[in-house]
C-alpha cells in the first residue's frame, strides 16, 4: 500500500475543504485550532496501471498550512510533518510520498533526527520525497515544451531559479548531462552551495534574478518567490518558456503575456482509472488526469515493490536515478504536463 501526504494551500482553503469533506468542526476554526490539530487519513485510492496491475493507497493530511511557516510557528509545522509520517507507519503504508512543503520541512529542520513519535519508532526507508520524479518530469517538460515552442535547445538559454535545492540540482545536472542547452544560468540565494553547483557541473553562470530572467529563453522555477519581487513579463524574451515548479502553482496568475508561456512543473497527465476525491481538493486543474509527479512516485514505488526511500537527503539525485524512475513512469502510464496545442498556459 501507498501513501502520499499532503496539506492544504491556505488556511482559507483548509476551512473550505474542512467543509466540504464533512468535518464541520475543522471549518471555522483559525491557525491556533490547525496547529493543534492531528493528522487524518481522509481518501481512499486505488490505481490500475496500463499493464493492469491495480495497488491501493491512503491520503494523510497533514493539517500544515503554510501560514504556520509565516507566523514562526515552525514547532508546529515539524510536528505536522513528523506526526503524519507516524500516522502513515501506524496503519501500515508501505512507501509513503511527502507532498508539498513536507519535504522542504524535513529537510530543513533536520527531522531525520527524530527517530520516534509516541510509540512509533519511524523507519525511514518507508518514506519518500518524490524529487526524483518530480525533476525527470521538469526536464522532459524542458525538452518536450521547448519543441513544441520551437526553442532550440542548442541554441538556448536556461535559468533554473533554486538552482540548489535538491530538484534544482537534479535538472541542472540532467540538462549538463543528457541535453545539448547552450548555457545555463544557475540562480540560489547561498552562493557557497552555488559554487560547488558550478564547480560540479563544470558551466554554469552563476547570476542574481533580476540579471538572469531577461536572458533566459528557458526558466525552470524551484524555488520561492523572494518577496517584493515582481517579474516583468516585458523584460523576458519573446518567446519564452516558464515551468513554474513550486507549490502551490502561482506564477500564470502573476505572469501574463501572449509570449510567456506558463507550464505547470513537476505535473504528471494519465489516462489511468484512479478512483480517488483529492486531487480537486488540492485544486489540480484537470484532476481526474492530472497529478503531482512526487505524489505519482509512491505509486511507481508500490507498483514496482521498490518499497524504499528513493528520493532522500538534499542533492543526492542523480541522472541515472531520474532514468530509473523515468523508465517506470512510462511503463505505469504516466507522462509530462505539457502546454496545451494553442501554446498557451497549462
Amino acid at each position: 500500500m501507498f501513501g502520499l501526504i499532503g496539506h492544504l494551500t491556505s488556511l482559507e482553503h483548509a476551512q473550505a475543504v474542512a467543509k466540504e469533506l464533512g468535518y464541520p468542526e475543522y471549518a471555522d476554526q483559525g491557525l491556533d485550532f490547525w496547529c493543534s490539530a492531528p493528522p487524518q487519513i481522509v481518501d481512499t485510492i486505488k490505481v490500475t496501471s496500463v499493464t493492469g496491475q491495480t495497488i491501493e493507497g491512503r491520503y494523510v493530511e497533514s493539517c500544515f498550512l503554510p501560514e504556520m511557516l509565516a507566523a514562526r510557528r515552525i514547532k508546529a509545522a515539524t510536528r505536522k510533518v513528523i506526526n503524519a509520517m507516524a500516522h502513515a507507519q501506524k496503519h501500515g503504508i508501505n512507501i509513503t510520498a511527502l507532498g508539498g512543503f513536507s519535504s522542504i520541512i524535513f529537510e530543513n529542520f533536520h527531522l531525520e533526527q527524530i527517530r520516534q513519535v509516541r510509540n512509533v519508532i519511524l523507519d525511514f526507508k518507508r518514506f519518500t520525497t518524490g524529487n526524483t520524479h518530480t525533476a525527470y518530469i521538469i526536464c522532459r517538460q524542458v525538452e518536450q515544451a521547448s519543441q513544441q515552442l520551437e526553442i532550440d535547445l542548442s541554441k538556448a538559454t536556461v535559468a533554473v531559479c533554486g538552482a540548489t535545492g535538491d530538484i534544482g540540482s537534479a535538472v541542472c545536472r540532467w540538462l549538463n548531462e543528457r541535453t545539448e542547452v547552450a548555457d545555463l544560468l544557475l540562480i540560489a540565494r547561498n552562493q557557497e552551495r552555488l559554487q560547488a553547483l558550478q564547480d560540479e557541473l563544470g558551466r554554469g553562470k552563476i547570476m542574481d534574478l533580476i540579471e538572469a530572467l531577461p536572458q533566459a529563453d528557458i526558466i525552470v522555477w524551484v524555488a520561492s518567490m523572494p518577496r517584493g519581487v515582481e517579474i516583468d513579463p516585458a523584460s523576458l524574451k519573446h518567446p519564452c518558456l516558464l515551468i513554474d515548479g513550486g507549490y502551490p502553482k502561482n506564477l500564470a496568475t502573476k505572469i501574463q503575456h501572449p509570449q510567456v508561456h506558463v507550464l505547470n512543473g513537476g505535473i504528471v497527465e494519465h489516462s489511468l482509472d484512479i478512483d480517488w476525491k483529492i486531487m480537486s481538493i488540492v485544486n489540480m486543474n484537470v484532476p481526474a488526469r492530472q497529478l503531482f509527479a512526487c505524489f505519482a512516485e509512491s505509486m511507481l514505488l508500490e507498483f514496482e515493490k521498490w518499497h524504499t526511500n528513493f528520493s532522500w537527503g538534499r542533492n543526492r539525485i542523480t541522472s541515472e536515478k531520474m532514468e530509473q524512475i523515468g523508465e517506470v513512469s512510462v511503463k505505469h502510464g504516466f507522462r509530462p504536463l505539457l502546454l496545451e496545442p494553442s501554446g498557451g498556459r497549462s
